[in-house]
């Protein structure tokens, strides 16, 4: 069984996870989601956990951002997963439709793929078989997209600088001093220096073919700092030579972890690598503040060139580091009518995006 009681966000435990922290409550209450806070008891793992109240047309969804933090054994991932959901719906209104869960959770299938028994996650019906094994209900979906990432690149930075520098291939470190040599220089700048890095992210979408994010979902990301309760940061960086601008990172950090949220690139002077000097400066200002690891964000699950994340593969593999395998996103549909109609939805606009 799985007993929640209600909170302040403001009383969110200490995490190394940012999107379970009152700084990342305070940052979704200003792009018009409703923050709350559980505390979990339980006889498996507990904590607490931040949930998010999302409109959705008449409706609302829960999302439950990289939580909850503590995993139960592999096996019983399910059985939490259906006993958590039943618990907070008790706690949630009734036109909340689904509740979805972008786990932190380590994936069964980590260390296939780790070993290179398999290139990919297997297909959703075969995941939603297993993580519903044991449940009562039978009532656990694989969400047809995941919210951050299943497979994500991780870099050790708790160790000297030589040794993280050591751990990288040797092309990543010939381009990071090919950056400085050709007189790149990385610069930590504050919130006024906004719009020049949104300039460079919509360049940066128009050339990889996504839909940039709206203006004020930056501007949240340090809004919220004034009014959070707990240590979160933000490290921003701007990559310039002469009068260019050439790259920008947003980068998170709570407790010992940095999380590199957003990047962009110009389109011109390609050749000079800032990239990879912007992120190694972001794992130096990372360590100066007590970070141990550097999330890089998502790539491929193996060598698949034809995975679309293959090309972020390439790259962020070049700074060393490990691959974490997550559960992802999982979705416990409370009303079965709206749910089967949004997930309807929402796979028409994928595809169309994506076509």
């Amino acid at each position: 069984m799985v007993d929640l009681s209600s909170k302040t966000t403001a009383a969110l435990l200490p995490t190394d996870i940012l999107f379970q922290t009152p700084y990342w409550a305070q940052v979704k209450s200003r792009l018009g989601l409703r923050p709350r806070a559980f505390d979990i008891a339980t006889g498996g793992p507990g904590g607490d956990v931040l949930v998010l109240l999302k409109p959705l047309g008449d409706k609302t969804v829960a999302i439950v951002p990289q939580g909850p933090e503590h995993a139960p054994e592999q096996e019983e991932y399910g059985t939490f997963i259906e006993n958590f959901s039943l618990a907070l719906a008790r706690h949630l209104d009734p036109d909340v439709a689904f509740i979805r869960y972008d786990l932190p959770w380590t994936s069964p299938y980590s260390e296939e793929l780790q070993e290179g028994g398999r290139t990919a996650f297997p297909e959703a019906r075969v995941r939603e078989m297993r993580m519903n094994m044991g449940t009562r209900h039978w009532n656990i979906r694989k969400s047809f997209e995941d919210l951050t990432v299943a497979s994500s690149l991780v870099v050790d930075i708790g160790g000297s600088e030589d040794a993280i520098l050591e751990g990288m291939k040797p092309k990543t470190r010939y381009n990071i001093g090919l950056a400085q040599r050709k007189g790149v220089t990385v610069q930590t700048v504050g919130r006024e220096n906004l719009p020049e890095f949104y300039t460079l992210y919509c360049q940066t979408a128009r050339r990889n073919g996504f839909k940039p994010g709206p203006f004020n979902h930056f501007s949240a990301l340090f809004q919220g700092l004034a009014a959070s309760s707990d240590h979160s940061e933000l490290v921003f960086l701007l990559a310039r030579h002469g009068q260019d601008t050439l790259a920008g990172a947003i980068v998170g950090i709570s407790g010992k972890a940095a999380n590199f949220l957003y990047g962009a690139s110009a389109n011109t002077k390609r050749n000079l690598m800032a990239p990879s000097l912007m992120h190694w400066t972001a794992m130096r200002r990372a360590r100066e503040r007590g970070c141990t690891t550097y999330e890089m964000g998502a790539v491929s699950p193996g060598v698949d060139p034809s995975h679309p994340f293959y090309g972020l593969y390439r790259f962020k593999t070049g700074f060393g580091g490990r691959i974490e395998y997550r559960c992802g996103s999982w979705d416990f549909p409370l009303d079965q009518d709206a749910y089967r109609e949004f997930s309807n939805a929402e796979r028409l606009y994928r595809s169309g995006r994506d076509a």
